[in-house]
């Protein structure tokens, strides 16, 4: 499977991400932060220095949790829309 290499507004994105992760992670070090999210500390620096611009869903998560950041902390800090909430969402009707 060819990956599709990532546009410059998701690289940017995930700079973003990397660095709001940096921030609220503060004095703690690397390895403490990896550990409670149950990552490695490589994973860890590299997301934090944007060379994983789409980390997995569930990696994002456990950061959030290990650090105590709500996932829509982690949403506007990367200046991504939110996505609309689930009832929200309008599905197309069927052709008749």
């Amino acid at each position: 499977m060819v990956r599709v290499p990532l546009t410059p507004e998701e690289r940017e994105r995930g700079e973003r991400l990397g660095c709001a992760l940096r921030e609220a992670r503060g004095d703690r070090s690397i390895v403490d932060v990896a550990a409670a999210a149950e990552i490695s500390a490589e994973t860890l620096r590299k997301i934090e220095t944007g060379r994983i611009p789409t980390p997995a869903l569930f990696t994002v998560a456990a950061l959030a949790a290990a650090l105590d950041l709500s996932l829509d902390t982690l949403v506007a800090a990367t200046g991504t829309p939110a996505a609309p909430a689930a009832g929200s969402v309008t599905r197309p009707r069927p052709a008749a």
